[in-house]
């Protein structure tokens, strides 16, 4: 498993709430979290999933991700 990190525009607990349902059905409850108290709102994932995988989930939930360098 691998841990990835993207910069996102979840951004608030209503944000998290609304994305929660598709992230958890593709990549899996408790493999991903989005620290919201930071400027740069970090979702973190653990997952097999390359990049672009999980950045397509992110945006089927109707948010935006961008990889972290």
């Amino acid at each position: 498993m691998n841990t990835l990190q993207f910069k996102s525009n979840i951004k608030c607990a209503g944000c998290i709430a609304k994305a929660t349902p598709v992230l958890n059905e593709k990549i899996g409850e408790g493999n991903w979290e989005v620290d919201i108290m930071t400027l740069k709102k970090t979702l973190t994932v653990t997952t097999n999933l390359e990049e672009t995988e999980v950045i397509a989930i992110v945006n089927e939930a109707g948010f935006s991700a961008e990889a972290l360098q």
